[in-house]
């Protein structure tokens, strides 16, 4: 008989890895300097490794739909569809801030000073977006080979590439901009705004739910899969604390640019090593590693809230799909709020600014999904406890309070105002954030109100 159960800890280390770890975020954990060692570590026990193993255990029982079935179990189907609405709608958010990455990244490929100017960035976000919304009209097949290639070449490589040329610099006797205490190990945690990046650090580390579908696959899920799940957590935060403190090292704390802080490193140290001409080529495998993970994030949660339309969650213009089985409306309609939400790159002060407001938007949104999340797994324990299991979480009403302190201290920390850079007027931001955020947590429930018989998708 064919043995599904075919991966071992190793293995589902090296998924979660290159699922989550990316240059992108290396800049906004490098402006904390070596405190970031603290964050990530708070962070991995009061979200990561409990988002992971809650995740792993539903996913084990309830294998369909992911969080959708998971709270839809629990909590009923308005609140399932709030999840999956919650869990589509983030990624849409947070689009934007990878496609500032591109283009920031594009730009050292002709100019560096293109990544500062706010309109060159617009409009690299909406031609990449657009182009990579139509590449995945040509199926799961077209997109899945794209992703895979993109992958290995344009996101394993620059992290390793800038972790070693990091150690060299710091080790070959050039300035390093931080120094190393046991003090500055530790942030300043006497004011609120400065706490406000660790919402930044949460939302780097989100996404394990996705990564959970894989427990049924492990050969021994209840000894493999949280041996994985602690490799995972092992190697994604050395990897994210080596690939920040690469950057903190070399450019000044005042001089970090979210989009562009791992290209400026970059650029750094090709000077230093003499070999600038290299430049055009890291940025050129860099972004093609970063339209990989867009083509996969545009397809996937999509495909997630279109897995709704069965139930009559959806009205029938979104049951459309093409030839190729892709929910065309519903990438049409994402593709049209991507846009809309993209101008804050020309509302905002700066680059930096806009970049933070699309993170500080997106992680609230992101909390909430988690919260429910973990509330659904301890509700499930009670109201569903025959479901077998392959993998079942040890103290599941500790991991899950633990869960649900850190996502609520992220939620409630996007709302204020970073100090480490400008935001530009705290009454417009705070105004977009909460305004925003009340829309797009009511959005589902008035969808949901309006729901019709004829909704219901014939299969």
């Amino acid at each position: 008989m064919f043995q599904k159960r075919v991966l071992t800890a190793s293995m589902i280390a090296l998924i979660n890895l290159c699922a989550i770890t990316n240059i992108k975020n290396f800049p906004l954990l490098a402006e904390y300097g070596p405190a970031v060692i603290f964050f990530l570590a708070l962070s991995a026990l009061f979200f990561f490794i409990p988002v992971a193993l809650v995740s792993a255990e539903l996913a084990s029982g309830w294998p369909e739909r992911g969080v959708y079935t998971w709270v839809k179990e629990a909590l009923g189907p308005r609140m399932g569809f709030l999840a999956i609405w919650l869990e589509w709608i983030e990624n849409v958010i947070w689009y934007p801030t990878i496609l500032s990455f591109i283009a920031s990244t594009f730009a050292y490929i002709i100019d560096p000073a293109l990544a500062h100017k706010k309109s060159f960035v617009l409009a690299v976000v909406l031609i990449t977006f657009w182009t990579m919304t139509f590449v995945n009209f040509l199926g799961m097949k077209v997109s899945g080979w794209f992703s895979s290639i993109t992958a290995l070449f344009g996101t394993i490589i620059p992290i390793i590439l800038i972790i070693a040329m990091g150690a060299f610099w710091v080790f070959g006797g050039h300035p390093v901009q931080i120094h190393f205490s046991f003090h500055s190990l530790f942030p300043d945690l006497t004011s609120i705004n400065q706490l406000v990046l660790l919402s930044g650090i949460l939302l780097g580390l989100a996404g394990m739910e996705m990564s959970a579908v894989h427990a049924k696959e492990v050969r021994h899920p209840q000894k493999d899969y949280p041996r994985g799940i602690f490799l995972s957590a092992i190697l994604i935060l050395t990897f994210s604390i080596l690939g920040s403190l690469s950057i903190a090292a070399i450019i000044p704390n005042g001089e970090i640019q979210l989009a562009s802080g791992g290209m400026e490193a970059f650029r750094y140290l090709f000077a230093a090593f003499g070999i600038p001409w290299a430049m055009p080529l890291i940025a050129a495998i860099t972004v093609f590693g970063a339209l990989g993970m867009i083509s996969t994030w545009i397809v996937g949660p999509s495909r997630g809230l279109y897995a709704t339309a069965e139930y009559g969650d959806l009205p029938p213009i979104f049951h459309k799909t093409n030839a190729h089985g892709m929910p065309v409306n519903i990438l049409l309609t994402q593709a049209i709020i991507v846009t809309v939400l993209s101008l804050v790159f020309l509302l905002m002060p700066s680059v930096n600014s806009s970049y933070w407001a699309l993170v500080a938007l997106t992680s609230p949104l992101y909390m909430i999904m988690y919260i429910i999340m973990f509330i659904s797994a301890l509700v499930l324990r009670k109201k569903a406890p025959h479901v077998p299991r392959l993998y079942k979480v040890p103290a599941i009403w500790l991991v899950s309070l633990l869960g649900i302190f850190g996502a609520s201290f992220g939620f409630c920390v996007s709302y204020f105002p970073p100090s480490q850079f400008n935001t530009g007027s705290k009454i417009i931001l705070e105004t977009f954030l909460i305004g925003a955020t009340i829309i797009f947590c009511t959005a589902p429930f008035v969808i949901f109100a309006l729901r019709k018989p004829h909704w219901h998708k014939k299969i």
